[in-house]
């Protein structure tokens, strides 16, 4: 009919099939609602705060039961999680509770819903960590998650309730936190992003 324009043409959602078709030394993608996203480049402070906590945390959590940490976690980084045929994820950090999962998958993707995500910010994927994730990772029940913004220096813990995450600590430079589900160690934000200040020399 005269006026009227042709039906909007549907895209293909991807599948975990593009994502295969991607050579592995280059697949550094997701699929996020059905569309293949690349995971953004990450520079000097991302790679340092991205380290900084996973290691902190691997400390105290991730070691075995002998550990006189608490222990009882699995902690990965950028591990390819499967929460659908249409949300494939590669958080920056990733953590199960070993009573969930008392070994490691060796399938990839893994299938099994984390109990803590971790996502360091960068400027090209703000809106995709902050909006569309944080929808599905809600949607997905993940109990407990994180967000490292180094280009404000603050760290988000969001806390999963039904109506909606719960942000249960925001903290910033100079401050020093107990985050849930890793209560046993103390974050030092200074150093997350790279320069935890001295101590001060004591005079002599």
């Amino acid at each position: 009919m005269a006026g009227m324009g042709s039906p909007a043409r549907r895209i293909k959602p991807a599948t975990i099939e593009d994502l295969l078709a991607i050579p592995e030394e280059e697949r550094r993608h997701e699929i996020i609602d059905g569309e293949l996203v690349q995971k953004a480049m990450t520079n000097a402070v991302h790679g340092a705060s991205l380290l900084g906590l996973g290691s902190v945390i691997r400390e105290e959590y991730g070691r075995g039961r002998r550990s006189r940490g608490p222990g009882g976690w699995w902690l990965v980084a950028d591990a390819d999680i499967a929460f659908a045929a249409d949300q494939i994820y590669r958080p920056d950090l990733a953590g199960w509770r070993r009573e969930r999962m008392p070994t490691l998958p060796k399938e990839w993707p893994i299938r099994i819903r984390p109990d803590w995500v971790c996502e360091v910010l960068s400027p090209t994927n703000r809106s995709n960590d902050r909006v569309r994730k944080y929808r599905n990772y809600h949607r997905f029940e993940v109990p407990h998650y994180w967000i490292l913004d180094p280009m404000d220096e603050t760290l988000t813990v969001f806390r999963w309730t039904e109506p909606g995450y719960l942000v249960a600590l925001i903290a910033e430079r100079g401050e020093r936190v107990h985050a849930e589900p890793f209560e046993a160690v103390e974050l030092d934000i200074n150093e997350l992003f790279g320069d935890a200040e001295d101590d001060e020399p004591t005079e002599g």
